[in-house]
């Protein structure tokens, strides 16, 4: 049925010539773009439940001519504009009044106090210089005044891919190299792109359809990295992933949704939920929306699935996951006080030993970064650098000349630059002013495994122990070394941050653990939303995106509510020499199969709508499959034989793993017992300490060991 206006439709009310009634109960006016509390930028798409002699009336005035009737003649729907910031009403009548709450475009809406100082990137990302909103000489130096908030109007644009693969602005004529693309349902048209990029939230977005090929489906392009905030970022290539749009979907993406830009996932989920908003009010509703994207990207899937249902996203393919950043923070943290302890002692030199201690994998013959010679393991080849990144409030890898034009003049050095102050709107801030750490180590005994399995002996076992350490207090650290600071080499060589440790054992900031433990920022497995989760397996090349991590992801779901049927697991192989082959395209389309089914057959859920393919997978390097089903990685959650991807693809662990932790993590402060207890259980194996040992547990865990 042809839209018709809604004044048409009710002219045929009244003239007998009815149209179709809603379905009952269904409410009178509904907001399709977002929660009616949550709407930004003065604007919402909403729709009203067709009846004789309607009107709508916003904050008492008629906007009943915005409305245009839906097919089949049930409902009318219209972006109603002109909301003012805060509380609004719309009434139908008849039917009832819907309230809402509009925010600003540059939020925010939940997230909490905004950070400031903030560079803008507007200019460098095509969009010229943010608006200047204030003259007090703080902010983004503008012509005009400084901007804090780093706006931009939005612009429209058409591109086009060539068949270069490159992709340029669509010419007034049909250009000689234009490529063509095949669409999901089969058709071929030409490779144009429509444009929308703008900035929400303070970062910067883009939205991107195919001209004339747009399939009703929509992916959100969420991108990884590691970031402290501060900074508006920059649109990442996945933005225009031709994959995606030249099969049909729209491509939503934001600077606020790269972890290279920040892992405040809090305002990542705000920014994602204004960026969808927007793409609705161009485009209506999807028939869904996935989430594709790495690392942070697949940490963000997780994430928002669980915070926020299916409002961000209805289905997740989340690429070398992690469940959550925040509590990798607690394994990572041990890396260097370990390496270094490792470093100095040749019993370790022997670099595959070190998987002892670090549970993490090492190899001899694996290239070292920083000696350049074999000989590494992943917490130097996948980690280093990420501890002062996330703990040393004096350094940052921010040298972005775009600071050069922030005033006051300085005002980079007033920050200070960790994950936790990123996140002081969770975390909290103590009395001296730092945001407050989580980080703890008291009672975790490094090796423990190890020691029981006799790799270690129990004077390696107490040595390690005795010398490992812990990190300083934030306002205690200073400036970093070699390599971090480049003047300092090769003299001041600190690749571990040996200046910023200390002795003893560090007890993590207990309402800084209880405030992220309730944020959501930690991933506890409540998330039923289809999920692939989707790696190459990197483990032999040293890569930070081990493999042991979508188990972990699943323990979580397991340990939620004993159901993670809405997850499947696939590897493809990447050795010997790097990944060869994508698996994207497949998940994409089980996804879209999976969908359907949800769509067709909603009563039976997640799991019940499982299309054939949707089961546990592993892939060679060249695709092919290795093995498929409910048995394939079994051997790793429960004590069965391993099955037939287990055996093709060795995991590893963490040094909490190695401490008795368990394997999805996420403890950051264990329970305690004390060392008497300990013995007496049977904790250390067959090693029984003698008294002189005894003594020397209790001197290094005065309150206990940890009773994971």
């Amino acid at each position: 049925m042809k839209a018709v206006p809604i004044i048409a439709a009710l002219v045929m009310a009244l003239s007998g010539l009815t149209t179709t009634p809603a379905e009952a109960g269904s409410p009178a006016l509904e907001v399709l773009s977002g929660r009616a509390d949550q709407v930004s930028d003065g604007d919402a798409l909403v729709r009203v439940r067709l009846s004789p002699r309607l009107k709508v009336l916003r904050n008492g005035e008629d906007v009943t001519s915005l409305f245009t009737a839906d097919p089949g003649g049930r409902t009318a729907t219209a972006l109603v504009t002109g909301l003012r910031v805060g509380d609004n009403t719309l009434q139908a009548r008849p039917g009832g009044v819907l309230r809402l709450r509009n925010f600003p475009v540059s939020g925010p809406i939940f997230s909490g106090p905004q950070q400031y100082p903030f560079v803008c990137k507007t200019e460098r990302s095509g969009l010229g210089p943010p608006v200047a909103d204030n003259q007090d000489g703080q902010g983004y130096r503008v012509n005009g005044g400084w901007s804090r908030d780093c706006f931009a109007e939005r612009r429209t644009d058409r591109l086009y891919r060539s068949t270069d693969g490159s992709v340029k602005p669509m010419p007034a004529e049909r250009p000689a190299d234009m490529s063509t693309t095949t669409l999901l349902d089969g058709r071929t048209v030409d490779f144009v792109v429509n444009r929308e990029r703008g900035v929400i939230n303070r970062f910067l977005y883009s939205i991107a359809v195919v001209e004339g090929g747009y399939n009703q489906r929509a992916m959100y392009r969420f991108d990884g990295g590691v970031a402290i905030g501060r900074d508006q970022g920059t649109l990442g290539g996945s933005a225009l992933d031709p994959y995606g749009l030249g099969q049909g979907y729209a491509i939503l993406h934001s600077s606020g949704t790269r972890t290279s830009t920040h892992y405040n996932l809090i305002v990542g989920a705000e920014t994602a939920l204004m960026v969808k908003e927007r793409f609705i009010e161009l485009y209506g509703r999807p028939l869904y929306t996935v989430g594709v994207g790495g690392s942070g990207g697949a940490i963000q899937q997780y994430v928002y699935g669980q915070n926020e249902g299916d409002r961000i996203i209805d289905a997740a393919i989340p690429q070398y996951s992690y469940p959550d950043m925040v509590t990798q923070t607690i394994h990572v943290g041990d890396c260097e006080l370990l390496e270094r302890y490792m470093d100095a002692n040749p019993r370790w030199a022997n670099w595959d030993s070190r998987s002892a201690l670090i549970g993490m994998n090492a190899s001899d013959t694996v290239v070292n970064p920083y000696t350049r010679l074999p000989g590494s393991d992943e917490c130097v080849n996948g980690w280093r650098g990420l501890t002062p990144l996330a703990m040393n409030p004096k350094w940052t890898d921010d040298n972005d000349p775009e600071w050069a034009k922030m005033d006051p003049p300085g005002v980079k050095d007033t920050v200070h630059w960790t994950h936790w102050e990123d996140l002081r709107n969770v975390y909290g801030v103590g009395p001296d002013g730092y945001a407050r750490s989580p980080w703890d180590n008291v009672g975790v005994q490094y090796g423990l495994k190890a020691l029981r399995d006799g790799v270690i002996t129990p004077e390696e076992f107490l040595d390690v122990n005795e010398k490992a350490g812990s990190w300083k207090e934030s306002a205690d650290m200073v400036q970093e070394g070699c390599p971090f600071v480049p003047a300092a080499c090769p003299a001041g060589w600190d690749p571990w941050s040996a200046r910023n440790t200390t002795t003893g054992r560090r007890t993590g900031d207990r309402i800084a653990i209880r405030n992220v433990e309730r944020s959501g920022l930690v991933f506890r497995g409540d998330i039923d939303i289809p999920i692939i989760d989707w790696r190459h397996y990197l483990d032999e090349q040293l890569d930070m995106h081990n493999a042991h991590q979508s188990f972990a992801s699943r323990q979580r779901m397991l340990d939620h509510d004993g159901d993670a049927t809405n997850q499947v697991i696939w590897f493809t192989d990447a050795r010997p020499s790097g990944p060869r082959f994508d698996q994207t395209p497949e998940a994409l389309k089980v996804i879209d199969d999976w969908m359907a089914n949800i769509r067709s057959r909603p009563w039976r859920g997640v799991a019940g709508n499982k299309p054939p393919l949707a089961v546990d997978r592993c892939f060679t390097t060249d695709g092919a499959q290795i093995a498929a089903g409910r048995d394939v990685w079994n051997g790793i959650l429960d004590s069965r034989p391993a099955g037939a991807c287990t055996k093709a693809f060795p995991l590893y662990s963490t040094s909490r793993i190695v401490a008795g932790g368990p394997i999805e993590g996420g403890v950051f402060a264990c329970r305690l017992q004390p060392v008497s207890r300990a013995v007496a259980r049977g904790l250390y194996g067959s090693w029984r300490p003698d008294q002189a040992q005894r003594a020397r547990l209790d001197a290094v865990f005065p309150t206990g060991v940890c009773a994971y």
